[in-house]
């Protein structure tokens, strides 16, 4: 574990996580604007677009199935990957323990 927080140090400079006294949003903070003017531009800027999104029927309904896509895609691998970690488990039971 150690080594793994020297590398995450020396990659970003400043270290990962509450042991390097940033938390694990440290870098987040850095993206967003430091004004308040800045912050608000940004802010009406992206309720603008999700009043936008929001209010066109076509392309609210093409999200939705892009999402929903996605989320049966995601859903499937997961099922996949749950049939393969019991096919192991049942070939690790099967197994005998040492040589006959």
């Amino acid at each position: 574990m150690e080594a793994w927080n020297a590398q995450a140090q020396s990659f970003n400079g400043q270290g990962f996580g509450r042991a390097a006294g940033g938390g694990l949003f440290n870098g987040l903070s850095r993206l967003l604007p430091a004004g308040r003017s800045e912050q608000f531009l940004l802010g009406a800027a992206i309720g603008a677009a999700a009043a936008y999104v929001l209010s066109d029927d076509e392309l609210r309904g093409k999200l939705i199935k892009s999402g929903l896509s996605l989320y049966s895609g995601i859903m499937g691998g997961l099922e996949e990957m749950k049939e393969q970690v019991a096919d192991i488990q049942a070939e690790m039971g099967a197994a005998p323990d040492g040589p006959a």
